[in-house]
């Protein structure tokens, strides 16, 4: 998982704690000095409807969480 040129917004988020998807990568955070990858971002509320009435509810989730990456999926425990 030490990979830093993975493209991760193609690729879904699944919690395995409940088996919920949690959308897809819309954005890595990283520590400029060292150049890790910190944390990703998933969009907390997929409603686009709703999007419009409520604040930014984005899912940050630390590097620490992310248990598996695979070719399509991320899977997390959170």
């Amino acid at each position: 998982m030490g990979d830093k040129g993975l493209d991760f917004k193609h690729k879904e988020v699944i919690n395995i704690s409940d088996a919920k998807r949690l959308g897809y990568v819309q954005d890595v955070c990283a520590d400029l000095g060292t150049g890790k990858i910190t944390s990703i971002i998933v969009p907390g509320n997929t409603n686009k409807f709703m999007s419009l009435f409520s604040s930014n509810n984005d899912i940050e989730i630390p590097w620490e969480k992310i248990k598996c990456i695979g070719e399509d999926l991320i899977l997390v425990e959170i």
